[in-house]
């Protein structure tokens, strides 16, 4: 009877979970509490929905990693869940080409005629120089923007450091480039909330802003946004390594944070690229 339920095979069969069902019904509430939000009523309702989310996501990530320790974690088992994250990381990439293509599209045809409402809107050049109005004064990109270029760079490379110290089981160099990488992280953050602090530009036009300051923000803005998670997720990383997990063998979680840290890499640099350089040629940028 034993032989009969014995497993021969390398798959992991999932223990029956309630978070699939928590998790879309919280991402329910949130989705309805921010649509109310947007209506001018309350937060609450979003808030309880985030606050479930979150919940959600830290009591099923806690499961996973209970398996790993288990040994459920095996090789085929392990390889899927990499293609599961190069898999999230790809539609991560097409999320940004969203951004990406509304910045060209707005740049490239700033000046086409028959749109008349994008010329009157962009003055027919990019940077904009709206009619009737000022044109758009933006980043010097080889001031602060080029400090956060260097200040991601070389994160990528602790993060690299601590990985390889992984691979050759050691512990403190894991621990210390976690820790180099996520102070980085922070100081990129950091110096972008102070770059957002003294835009001469704004969001929307209520404010004054353009079509440029709306495509700017919503590609660093969400770019920021993935740093944030990123440093979270590599924070968790660094407790997790604290407490003496990851092993040469079997270090998934530690590998899926790199690689999207790596993400985070590559993203900014063409973000460094088209917005901040390209974006500025023959652009007015104020006096420091």
């Amino acid at each position: 009877m034993a032989d009969a339920h014995a497993k021969n095979h390398d798959y992991h069969l999932v223990d029956p979970s309630p978070w699939p069902f928590v998790g879309s019904m919280s991402a329910l509430i949130l989705a309805i509490g921010a649509i109310i939000w947007m209506h001018g009523s309350t937060p609450i309702v979003a808030l309880i929905g985030l606050a479930l989310v979150l919940y959600t996501m830290f009591m099923w990530w806690r499961d996973v990693i209970i398996e790993a320790h288990k040994g459920d974690h095996t090789p085929v088992v392990g390889l899927h869940l990499r293609y599961g994250m190069l898999l999230f990381i790809a539609s991560e990439v097409m999320f940004f080409v969203a951004w990406f293509w509304a910045f060209f599209d707005a740049s490239l045809f700033a000046g086409e005629a028959q749109q008349a409402a994008r010329v009157a809107a962009t003055g027919g050049v990019w940077p904009p120089a709206p009619v009737g109005g000022e044109a758009t004064k933006i980043f010097d990109p080889w001031h602060l923007p080029l400090i956060n270029t260097l200040i991601l760079l070389t994160s990528g490379t602790t993060v690299t450091w601590a990985h390889h110290a992984l691979l050759n089981n050691d512990r403190k160099g894991l621990i210390n480039g976690l820790l180099l990488t996520i102070i980085l992280g922070v100081i990129f953050t950091s110096l972008q909330a102070y770059e957002y602090a003294h835009a001469a530009f704004a969001f929307d036009r209520a404010n004054g802003g353009n079509i440029y300051g709306s495509t700017f923000f919503m590609a660093t803005g969400f770019h920021g946004f993935h740093v944030i998670v990123g440093t979270i997720f590599l924070i968790v990383c660094l407790f997790r390594a604290l407490k003496g997990h990851f092993t040469p063998q079997q270090h998934f979680g530690f590998e899926a944070a790199a690689w999207y840290w790596h993400f985070v890499d590559v993203v900014w640099l063409f973000l460094f690229a088209c917005i901040y350089i390209w974006g500025s040629v023959g652009a007015v940028i104020p006096a420091e």
